[in-house]
């Protein structure tokens, strides 16, 4: 599987779910099985190396802003929901997080920036097809912390100086 056929599954899957990223989930879920065990472990390693690609402090902080607030783990869900939001969104918050405020057409964060259940997709699949495990995938070990300079997560204006955009779309826009 290259990366066209990664994204086209995604997308094909938040498209016919109308965004709903639990329901995402079970739509890739049911299109990986029809693949071979192989092809499933390539959609893995598509997700696994973006996931961690995303695991960057200026990410965190836009997720902070857009969830009021994320942890270890609400950031892990974010950045599994981030990749069910397509190579354009996915791409364009790694070039510019600040660009999230453009690149989203809304944002409810009771249903989105959770996307917990896409990261299991392939694993689920894979166990469906083999009744194993998914084995190791054969890529370099995740960074042990964000990749980037520190941001201070609890620091408001700091905040809001980062991500302008951000922060007047999302925070700002909430208060009037």
């Amino acid at each position: 599987m290259d990366e066209a056929e990664f994204w086209q599954l995604v997308d094909g899957a938040r498209e016919e779910a109308e965004g709903d990223p639990e329901e995402q989930a079970d739509l890739l879920v049911e299109r990986l099985v029809r693949l071979d065990p192989e092809a499933v472990l390539d959609f893995a390693r598509h997700f696994e190396s973006r996931y961690d690609r995303a695991y960057r402090q200026d990410l965190w902080g836009a997720a902070s802003i857009l969830l009021d607030g994320a942890d270890d783990d609400a950031f892990d869900r974010f950045r599994c929901w981030l990749i069910g939001q397509g190579r354009e969104v996915f791409e364009g918050a790694l070039h510019d997080p600040d660009a999230l405020a453009d690149l989203l057409d809304d944002f409810d964060e009771e249903v989105d920036g959770d996307g917990e259940e896409l990261g299991y997709a392939a694993d689920e699949a894979y166990e469906q097809l083999t009744g194993l495990v998914t084995p190791d995938l054969g890529l370099s070990a995740p960074p042990p912390r964000p990749q980037g300079e520190p941001l201070d997560l609890g620091d408001d204006e700091a905040l809001a100086e980062r991500f302008p955009r951000l922060w007047d779309r999302f925070v700002e826009g909430d208060e009037g």
